[in-house]
């Protein structure tokens, strides 16, 4: 059974902070998904995309898998419920209030719940691009990798933080290419958004300052203007998206000796390697007549330089002011991942380290890659959920959410495993004591490390045989 809600009714409550669930998969007249059953959404987008689409009433299952909260985070509807009030009154269902805590783990939950599925369903959809390219001399189905990449994007952009509902392969490197791509594409456009924000609000507050005028060319008439600025449109951030997806295409016909080497890789061998970008990967998508400039301009530039005469990039005709800023990105996406992950040849670094590192070696090196330096910090934080820090009081924390940052302490203040669940910590919190904030003179752990003392449901699960 289901009971009918009005359309601009959710609008205006998710537009007011609140999200809903439906319990329903919500198609449109021609049976394309619009709406999957198990999103909890929090962004109007996906809602004004359906009311566009002759949408007026939204169903919600009566099964228990449907929702309505207000943005405090009460249930204001309910739909197997009998005794709730009025949905249009906003009105809460008089079930016991969340703490503010709770509300912001049962989202990071959530939000880690669609994540996990979208990106299974992105692996699914790379392997079989990716095998279609090794029988097929390099054809695939690109409009399939294409929806793929688009039902991704717009979860990960409808989050407040969807960098807190990404995993690591910090235990097994099976699979590599596939999780590589999809963790590029998915810090990629976290990035992205974050630098399409920072930079797009640098040139407005510039072009809408008090001395900045506007000269009418037919009349002469000088005047004030106030001018909305954005870099990159929505279907340039899907097609820059689909590109971070497919940016390793050319490793597709590299050797796989090659590419699975454990040791050093000869001056030869490099040079092959080098070649998945500006040759072997342009050849494949010559092959399937993709000739969009930012998927094409990606995958030949991923690897060249960030700033004036940075070593070891490649193609070598080419300067970093000539490379896009979305190409940019990548390589910074790119980096980052395969620092985090683990590799035959090494194992996963400390993500704390990792962000560490790359803002030390690109730090006041060309101007606008600081603006990219910027959201990236602002799209990952300083500490990345899956870090583990040491508190003043000896205590050591797994980070849920780089916001806060938030931090869930599993040890006592003498390193000794934690038997119970204990209480989550935000370190923003300007009443928080002193021995529980972090202490950044103590040496940063790996998760692998700690893996025994992590209780099970903080645990990033081992997978594959390389263990």
């Amino acid at each position: 059974m289901t009971t009918m809600i009005d359309i601009d009714t959710l609008i205006e409550i998710v537009s007011r902070g609140g999200k809903i669930t439906t319990g329903i998969d919500i198609y449109n007249e021609k049976g394309i998904l619009l709406l999957n059953r198990d999103i909890l959404v929090t962004s109007t987008k996906l809602l004004k995309k359906i009311k566009e689409n002759g949408i007026k009433k939204v169903p919600l299952s009566t099964d228990g898998k449907s929702g309505i909260w207000d943005a405090d985070g009460n249930m204001i509807k309910d739909a197997h419920a009998e005794n709730d009030t009025s949905v249009n009154g906003f009105s809460s269902s008089g079930e016991k209030s969340l703490t503010g805590i709770e509300k912001h783990l049962r989202k990071i939950e959530e939000n880690r719940k669609l994540a996990c599925e979208s990106f299974e369903s992105a692996r699914k959809c790379i392997k079989k691009a990716f095998d279609e390219i090794r029988q097929n001399s390099g054809q695939f189905d690109f409009q399939e990798v294409s929806s793929g990449v688009v039902q991704m994007t717009e979860i990960l952009t409808g989050m407040d933080n969807p960098f807190s509902c990404m995993s690591r392969e910090i235990f097994s490197h099976d699979d590599y290419l596939y999780n590589h791509s999809i963790n590029v594409c998915a810090i990629g456009t976290i990035i992205l958004n974050k630098f399409n924000s920072v930079f797009s609000n640098m040139i407005n507050r510039h072009l809408n300052s008090s001395g900045s005028e506007f000269m009418d060319i037919f009349s002469g008439n000088t005047q004030d203007i106030k001018t909305s600025y954005l870099l990159f449109q929505k279907d340039e951030i899907q097609n820059i998206s689909l590109g971070f997806f497919l940016h390793d295409i050319g490793k597709l016909m590299v050797p796989d000796e090659i590419m699975n080497k454990s040791c050093r890789l000869t001056d030869n061998e490099f040079n092959i390697i080098k070649k998945h970008s500006f040759e072997f990967g342009l050849s494949i998508l010559e092959k399937n007549k993709i000739d969009n400039p930012f998927i094409k301009n990606i995958v030949q530039y991923h690897h060249g330089p960030l700033y004036k005469d940075e070593e070891r990039c490649y193609p070598l005709d080419i300067l970093s002011d000539q490379i896009p800023v979305y190409a940019r990105i990548c390589k910074l996406a790119d980096i980052y991942d395969a620092m985090t992950s683990k590799r035959c040849y090494k194992e996963a670094f400390n993500q704390i380290n990792a962000v560490t590192d790359i803002v030390r070696s690109y730090a006041k090196k060309d101007m606008i890659l600081q603006y990219i330096l910027q959201a990236f910090i602002k799209g990952i934080g300083i500490y990345p959920p899956g870090s583990i820090v040491f508190l003043r009081n000896g205590q050591m924390g797994y980070v849920l959410d780089s916001k806060g940052p938030f931090i869930i302490p599993f040890t006592d203040t003498k390193g000794n495993g934690l038997s119970g669940m204990s209480e989550p910590i935000d370190l923003s919190d300007s009443d928080l004591d002193e021995a529980l904030k972090i202490d950044s003179r103590r040496s940063i752990k790996n998760p692998c490390e700690v893996y025994e003392l992590l209780p099970q449901y903080l645990r990033p699960e081992k997978t594959g045989e390389n263990l």
